[in-house]
């Protein structure tokens, strides 16, 4: 054998046994199953190999996740019991408020001809002119700071009407169940075996005036016949529409009028519906701030206290600010007011004291106020407490005019007519 072979031989032995050596070695550091698994790719190390294994990290994630989640359910429990208490108490007041039934006229020949009388609600106060007869009996169902109510009111106190007044729950509407028209000011009028029912502030006030006003015997119900309803569908929905409602109705008169007064008067009572009125709400409720000041103003002088229960009470007066807050900018955009609304308002009361500057006299109506200027005195009454009719009173003269209207309404200086 040559030396190269022997060489060669002795190099390879050596080479066995050394690759013999490191697999017993192998077997000697680790179990049978980790050599089974061995795999010449590179291991996986690092937090997380293990599934049992977890960071203080992942431990912190995991609490603050289940922390959360008894948080959530914890706030769903909650409100599910307030709302489900809610939603039972609707219910109940639901149930108590349907026994009421609508009563009306279902022959729709004289829609405001009643049936019966409507149920018998507390008032929450009563208003009579002393020394003052009068042989029918009248009761307002109204929202104590709604425009067009208090327009009917003012019309009411100024000429001396004893009337009723029932406060409307503007939650529950129980007042006004029984009725098929939902809106207020309602007016209940009673007389003899007659009972009548007045709808829309417009309406009552060209009635009862006309009323008062003819020197024959006229009833009611023969004026109201003046005044018919229509009906008519507008892209799927049934609105109804009353005709002639700044019309006076009457045979002779006990007052000495112009044509040309009369028809003055109704287009200005007409712009107190279709313009002064609605520059106000936006005005009242311009921001979150006044919107809440306001209602909580009509808190106070509506005494909704005596009205509503405590969370009823709460639940309009915040609610009802923030719905109007942002319902006031809708309102704003539909009846193109300017950027700056308080600009609209002063526009408003400037444009109905230069017409009442052009008289030369206290008001619309001359020495003594008309329909009109009740009309106008009325809706602004809606606001008095409020920060937007203090702003108009200072930046227009309108409250002079306003000043001396209250004075007249408070006197009741219209109440000859009904003497």
């Amino acid at each position: 054998m040559s030396l190269s072979r022997v060489i060669l031989s002795s190099r390879m032995f050596l080479t066995n046994r050394a690759a013999i050596s490191s697999s017993n070695l192998l077997r000697l550091q680790a179990p049978p199953s980790c050599v089974r698994g061995l795999s010449l790719t590179a291991s996986v190390s690092g937090p997380g190999a293990d599934h049992k294994y977890q960071s203080q990290e992942e431990k912190d994630e995991k609490a603050r996740a289940g922390k959360k989640k008894k948080r959530v359910l914890v706030v769903g429990l909650m409100a599910g019991a307030v709302v489900g208490g809610v939603y039972g108490y609707y219910n109940y007041k639901k149930k108590l408020a349907q026994s009421i039934k609508s009563i009306g006229n279902d022959s729709q020949t004289k829609e405001f001809l009643l049936e019966s009388a409507p149920p018998d609600f507390p008032p929450i106060r009563s208003i009579s002119t002393p020394g003052l007869v009068q042989d029918i009996k009248i009761t307002l169902f109204q929202y104590q700071t709604c425009p067009f109510c208090c327009k009917a009111r003012v019309f009411l106190d100024y000429f001396g009407f004893n009337y009723d007044v029932i406060e409307v729950n503007s939650v529950m509407r129980t007042q006004v169940k029984w009725s098929k028209y939902k809106k207020v000011p309602i007016v209940v009028v009673q007389y003899g075996d007659k009972t009548i029912q007045v709808n829309d502030s417009s309406v009552i006030v060209s009635a009862l005036y006309s009323l008062l006003v003819d020197a024959a015997d006229t009833k009611l119900e023969q004026v109201m016949d003046c005044y018919p309803t229509i009906r008519y569908m507008d892209d799927g929905v049934e609105k109804s529409e009353i005709q002639n409602k700044y019309f006076l109705m009457f045979n002779e008169t006990k007052v000495s009028r112009t044509k040309e007064d009369i028809v003055e008067e109704r287009r200005w009572r007409r712009w107190v519906d279709d313009e002064l009125v609605h520059s106000l709400s936006p005005n009242v409720y311009r921001t979150p701030g006044e919107a809440l000041a306001a209602f909580q103003w009509f808190s106070k002088v509506g005494s909704w206290e005596d009205v509503f229960s405590a969370w009823e009470r709460y639940l309009v007066i915040y609610m009802g600010a923030t719905v109007m807050w942002l319902l006031g900018k809708r309102l704003k955009k539909r009846h193109n007011l300017k950027e700056d609304v308080r600009q609209s308002l002063y526009d408003q009361c400037n444009h109905w004291l230069k017409g009442v500057s052009k008289k030369g006299t206290p008001f619309m109506g001359g020495d003594q106020p008309n329909l009109s200027d009740l009309a106008v005195f009325g809706v602004l009454t809606a606001v008095e407490g409020c920060e937007a009719f203090s702003d108009a009173k200072r930046e227009t003269k309108i409250g002079v005019w306003f000043d001396r209207m209250k004075e007249v309404v408070g006197r009741r200086e219209g109440k000859e007519l009904l003497a």
